[in-house]
Order: C-alpha cells, then sequence, then structure tokens
C-alpha cells in the first residue's frame, strides 16, 4: 500500500508505526478545524485552480478518515480509511497524480471508483507534519478522467496550498499545547490549593494569608474555630478588630512595618475568644517573594500561648518576690554587722569595711534581679555601663562625675554581677581612702574594650595623691579583687603604681559576663 521507506525522505522512520503516527496526530486539535471557512476557502480555490468539483482536506488516522474542509462533496460520513485514496497521497514526498483511477492497478476495484462517487481522477499533496508524521492530504477530484494529469501551475498552486494547510494544522496544535498547558498549571494549582488547605487545617495553629499589600485573603478552620466568627467576615482589615483594644495600635503598627520594610512579623497579642474574652496569641508572618525579590504574598501564623503566657508571668512574680527578699537579706545582714560594729568598738573598723561591701553587692543584685514595672532600673539592666553607674553613684559628686566610664558597653547578667561589683567596689573605696578620689581635684577615668573574645577594663586614677611604688604587702582587698577576677570570672589582674596614679587592667573572658 506504501512505497519503499527510501522513497519517502520527508518522513520518519517512526511513523510506520500507526500507535506512534496516532499519537502524534493527536497533538493537533483536529476537531477545532473542523468545518473551518479558512480551510474551506483552500479547498474551493483548489477545485477552481485544478478545473475539478471537488477539493478535500482530509486527515487519516488509525481506523478512520476526517474531512477538516470540502467542496463540491455533500456533508455525511466520509469514507472508510481503506477506501481512502489520501491514505496513499499521504506517503509520498510530492504530489500523487491518478489521471483515470480505472486505469490504475491501485484503485480499479475501489468502491469509491466503482460505486455511485464514480471517482476518476484524484490527486493529492501529502500533509507531512515538522517531525515527520504523514497526517492526510489536500486533495482534488473529478468523475472523469484527467488524461494530462496537472499543469505546472496546478501542482505548484495544489502544493503551495497544501503548505497553508500545514500552517494552519501547526496553529491548532500550538493552541492545543496552550491549552493543555493552562489546563495542567489549572489542575496542579488546585491540586496545590487543595493540599495547602487540607495541610493548613490539620495545623494545631491558626493560618493566614494576605496579598502582598496586606490584605487578608485566607484564614484557615483553625482560626475559626478559635474565634467563633462567621467564614470571610475577618477578610481585609477586620482583623485587627479581633485583637484586645489595648493591643490594637501596637499590632498595627507592628504590620505596617513589615508591609513597608518586608521585615518578619513577629508580635504577641490578646486575641478574641469564642468562648468570650482574650487570649495570648503569638503572632507570626514571612513574606514570599518572586525570582526578582518582589513580595507575592504574605503567609502568618497565630499560636495559642496564653498558658505559657500565664506560667511565666506567675514565674516572673515569685521572681521578683524571692530577689526583693534577697534584697532585704543583704539589708539585714548590713545592719546586724552595724549593730555588731556598735557593741565592739574596737572592730568598727573592720565591720564598717564588710558592711560597705555588703551594701555594695546588694546594690549590684538590685540592679540586675528581676523587677516589675515600677521598680525597675531606668538603665538597661543587661548593660555593665549601667551597673558600674549605680555601684559608683555614692562616689560621685553633683554636677562633677568623678569617676567616668567609656567605651564599649557589654551584655552582664546576675552570675556576673557579684565579682564585678567586688571588684570595683575595692577599686573605688580604695581611691576614697588612698587614691584619687581622696583630694578635691581626683578623677578616675574607666575605660571598657572588647578585644577579639576578651573584655579589657582600665582604671586610671589621676589628680590624687602621688605614689612612691607598689605597697609592700598585698591586702585583704587586693586579695579580693584576685579571687573575683580569676576564680569567679576566669580573668586576671594587673596593677602598676606610676607616680600620677594607680592603673589596673582586668583581661575577662566575654563569656564570663553573661550566660
Amino acid at each position: 500500500m506504501t512505497p519503499p521507506l527510501a522513497d519517502r525522505t520527508q518522513i520518519c522512520p517512526e511513523a510506520l508505526d500507526e500507535a506512534k503516527r496516532s499519537q502524534a496526530l493527536a497533538a493537533y486539535d483536529v476537531d477545532s478545524l473542523r468545518g473551518e471557512a479558512a480551510l474551506k476557502q483552500i479547498t474551493d480555490f483548489a477545485a477552481h485552480l485544478c478545473g475539478v468539483p471537488v477539493g478535500i482536506v482530509s486527515i487519516l488516522d488509525t481506523d478512520h478518515q476526517t474531512f477538516l474542509a470540502r467542496t463540491g462533496v455533500p456533508e455525511g460520513p466520509e469514507p472508510p480509511r481503506e477506501h481512502s485514496f489520501c491514505g496513499h497521497a499521504m506517503w509520498g514526498d510530492g504530489l500523487m497524480v491518478v489521471p483515470d483511477a480505472t486505469a490504475d492497478p491501485r484503485f480499479a476495484t475501489n468502491p469509491l471508483v466503482t460505486g455511485d462517487m464514480n471517482l476518476r481522477f484524484y490527486a493529492g499533496a501529502p500533509l507531512i507534519s515538522d517531525d515527520g508524521f504523514p497526517m492526510g492530504s489536500l486533495c482534488v477530484l473529478d468523475t472523469v478522467p484527467h488524461p494530462e494529469g496537472l499543469t505546472a501551475l496546478q501542482r505548484e498552486g495544489l502544493t503551495v496550498l497544501a503548505a497553508n494547510v500545514l500552517a494552519r494544522l501547526r496553529d491548532s496544535r500550538d493552541i492545543a499545547a496552550r491549552r493543555a498547558s493552562v489546563r495542567r498549571a489549572r489542575t496542579a494549582a488546585a491540586d496545590s490549593e487543595t493540599r495547602f488547605r487540607v495541610l493548613a487545617d490539620t495545623m494545631p495553629q491558626m493560618v493566614w494569608s494576605t496579598l502582598p499589600d496586606g490584605f487578608h485573603d485566607y484564614y484557615n478552620a483553625r482560626w475559626y474555630a478559635f474565634t467563633g466568627v462567621p467564614e470571610g467576615s475577618t477578610d481585609g482589615e477586620a482583623w485587627n478588630g479581633m485583637f484586645h483594644p489595648d493591643d490594637q495600635a501596637r499590632a498595627w503598627a507592628a504590620w505596617r512595618r513589615s508591609l513597608e520594610t518586608g521585615e518578619p512579623y513577629d508580635i504577641e497579642y490578646r486575641l478574641r475568644h469564642h468562648a468570650g474574652g482574650y487570649r495570648w496569641v503569638l503572632g507570626r508572618a514571612l513574606p514570599i517573594r518572586d525570582a526578582r525579590g518582589a513580595i507575592t504574598r504574605w503567609f502568618g501564623t497565630c499560636t495559642d500561648i496564653h498558658e505559657q503566657k500565664s506560667t511565666l508571668e506567675q514565674r516572673e512574680i515569685v521572681s521578683q518576690e524571692l530577689s526583693h527578699r534577697i534584697k532585704n537579706i543583704f539589708s539585714v545582714v548590713a545592719g546586724l554587722v552595724h549593730l555588731t560594729g556598735r557593741t565592739h568598738p574596737e572592730l568598727a573598723g573592720l565591720l564598717g569595711e564588710l558592711r560597705q561591701r555588703i551594701t555594695a553587692l546588694g546594690r549590684a543584685h538590685d540592679f540586675v534581679r528581676p523587677h516589675s514595672e515600677q521598680s525597675r532600673p531606668t538603665l538597661r539592666q543587661d548593660s555593665l555601663h549601667g551597673l558600674l553607674g549605680e555601684l559608683f553613684s555614692p562616689y560621685q559628686l553633683p554636677g562633677s562625675e568623678r569617676i567616668r566610664i567609656t567605651g564599649d558597653d557589654v551584655t552582664v547578667d546576675d552570675r556576673a554581677a557579684t565579682p564585678l561589683a567586688l571588684i570595683f567596689h575595692e577599686l573605688a573605696t580604695n581611691a576614697s581612702k588612698y587614691g584619687a578620689l581622696s583630694v578635691p581635684d581626683g578623677h578616675i577615668a574607666l575605660t571598657i574594650a572588647t578585644e577579639a573574645s576578651d573584655v579589657v577594663l582600665h582604671w586610671c586614677e589621676r589628680g590624687g595623691p602621688p605614689l612612691s611604688g607598689s605597697p609592700a604587702q598585698a591586702g585583704f582587698g587586693s586579695q579580693l579583687i584576685e579571687m573575683s577576677a580569676a576564680r569567679q570570672l576566669g580573668g586576671s589582674v594587673v596593677r602598676d603604681w606610676p607616680a600620677a596614679g594607680l592603673e589596673v587592667t582586668a583581661r575577662v573572658p566575654q563569656v564570663a559576663f553573661s550566660r
């Protein structure tokens, strides 16, 4: 039925497999072209060009043929595939012309020739896809023979018209591919949306999302179960009305800042609960960005932290109460030492120094201990500058900063506060007795610098009595400084006694200041 493959240079070898040819043909939206006006114009012109009454665009699948356009043939069923002349024409490289079908052994007994159609003349240009699969032909027919066949102009015209049919077929394939891509994208999007909603609704947190401008357009089932509001009632900006009145301005300001900067949204607020009242939740949101970095959506969660918040508040109250009692203990111990000094005058000097040390420890503890809003210091409680400023306040004079603290600030906690208080209380006390603070014009500069993993604190006294070298023997205060710096902070202390005044350099690992 078909010529040898070697004679069909446009046709790919896989085309001989009818299943693969049918699969390739399925990529074209053939049904959308049936009866198309543009194809009808082609068959009209082809018939007129060749001087015949019939023109057809025929597509042949595995078991049937389809007339996409017809001229001179009434509407009705197409002839069976096995009777089709086009089934022969589509396998050729060029036009197939049959001047008289009754004289051609291939077609003399064909029902289209011997039957009512009385087909005698046939000329068909093959329709071969870009990837080499025969699809059918553009053909012209007549019921009388044409011994002369087609003129050169008619052959060229029929070939050009066949190329136009192929262009329309390519368009249908591209359209079909785009439609399939859209369908796949919609299906994938629907599947993704379904998976997201199933995942979001099974999460223990409330999940929500917004458009890039912050318009809330989605909440999961957990949100509506928690709040008890009707679905969709908190879309847009209505979400802020679900917060405690005291938290609304703060939450809205934080959300607006995130929208303006793209920074993550992270805030604790009280959210209205369906049972009445409000519960503390942790609200968080992150932006989703496209390849250019533009925000395409925000996804957020609300996590119920009411029990944890209540527990922490109770612990904070207990901690404040314990710390307050410890502060009172320092006061009681200092008072006992003072009373002991009054009953033992011979120990008054020693006991006075002890009481001052206890008072310094109490001041350090009071600075770093847990506080209520009413009792909290004005300075940051984790600030080394703040702690030292509190310790040195008794030594300062109104309008005169006799001990000046400069340099880096370091985070400090309650564990480091005790040895630091002992070290600098001893230095300040000695300076007030024997050094720079013992005279009106004396002053001290304390410089703090971070060097690699260490913190270096340099104490420099100036304007005091001139020194004549180091003391012959280290006193208890010096031993206390050494013990505090080395054993408790893991650092070291170096003293120098130039004539201008004492200089002390303490080097302490930075990790010793804060857990």
